[in-house]
């Protein structure tokens, strides 16, 4: 057993969240990190067709993980092609009271109600200023819990941390904030998309993330806004937690409030991205996330319209190294369906 093997079946004893403190400050002091990145495989290599982010790998690291920027060099050098740090808020803000994060361990899945918690744009502009990794990165804005002009601070996001950052995300999608998912709709978004479009001047790829809640007109209300007033946008991410609570699940935390990631959610957001991809038919970059564990997972959200993915919540099962184990397995799959590339592959299943 390795020192970082060993040191992750300490953590895992932990609660929930302490585990997660625990592993941003090993990481930040360089306990358990590669010294060097994996080499990248060319195959996988892909250009994103809209904003034209390059990225050494589909697998990235997504918002959540390193919600103040504290980590992304240590991120980088595990096999991710790309690595997004936030969500993070104009003001610094605890989040929701504690316990707020919960392991579900028989069904391979995490609840979480963090509320956003952050140090704010200052601390993590400060932060994002001093990355040097070799992979892309990205910076993932919310809005405060108690803003009275919630638009205004995406906007003021936006521009924070868009001069710093390889691309933005757009995070409207959690269910942790209040009201914060109403942004979705089609008339708020409008003007939500028409604000950042205009306060985008650092011209860097801009995401927007949605919710795998979504019904049908909801998600043609979104593509209406993204081909209109966002047409400024590079893409979406695909999605976030959901609010769904599936029969399956056994553990014993699974009433708890808060949205609900990991392996149950992977089907119900491979099919939301798959609704998204046919409907945009190729014209914005989709990233899919949601439930990914394992190289037929990645595979799986790319045959169905993802230019990329992304993962979290498997680590807390899998550790660090799934995506390098994700980005060895995703060659041979590839090649037993006589693909060449990767971008062969996005949308095959459509």
């Amino acid at each position: 057993m390795s020192l970082t093997d060993l040191g992750a079946g300490v953590v895992k004893l932990l609660p929930p969240e302490a585990a997660h403190t625990a592993t941003i400050k090993a990481l930040k002091l360089g306990l358990g990190v590669p010294l060097n990145a994996p080499p990248a495989n060319p195959v996988l290599e892909v250009v994103l067709p809209k904003s034209g982010l390059k990225l050494p790998s589909p697998v990235g690291l997504a918002a959540g993980f390193d919600k103040n920027c504290d980590v992304p060099n240590a991120m980088a050098k595990f096999g991710f092609g790309f690595v997004e740090c936030g969500t993070v808020t104009p003001k610094p803000q605890p989040g929701n009271p504690k316990p707020r994060l919960f392991r579900l361990s028989e069904d391979k899945a995490v609840i979480n109600r963090m509320g956003f918690n952050n140090f704010g744009l200052d601390y993590f502009v400060r932060r994002l200023k001093m990355y040097q990794g070799a992979v892309p990165v990205g910076a993932n804005v919310g809005a405060n819990k108690e803003s009275t002009d919630r638009i205004a601070d995406y906007v003021t996001g936006l521009e924070a941390v868009a001069p710093h950052a390889d691309y933005v995300t757009i995070n409207i999608s959690s269910p942790n904030t209040p009201g914060l998912r109403g942004l979705q709709d089609r008339a708020s978004l409008e003007a939500l998309l028409t604000a950042c479009g205009a306060a985008d001047r650092a011209g860097k790829p801009v995401f927007l993330k949605v919710a795998p809640d979504l019904d049908d007109q909801a998600i043609a209300d979104i593509v209406g806004v993204v081909r209109g007033p966002g047409a400024w946008l590079s893409g979406l991410i695909v999605s976030n937690t959901t609010l769904a609570r599936p029969d399956s699940l056994r553990s014993a935390d699974k009433g708890k409030m808060g949205g609900l990631s990991g392996a149950p959610l992977f089907g119900p957001s491979t099919e939301v991205l798959a609704a998204f991809a046919r409907a945009l038919k190729g014209e914005f970059d989709l990233i899919g996330a949601g439930g990914i564990a394992s190289a037929a997972d990645a595979y799986a959200k790319i045959r169905a319209g993802a230019n990329a993915v992304q993962l979290y919540s498997a680590m807390v099962y899998e550790g660090p190294g799934l995506a390098e184990a994700i980005n060895r397995g995703l060659p041979a799959l590839l090649k037993a369906d006589g693909f060449k590339t990767l971008a062969d592959a996005v949308g095959a299943d459509l």
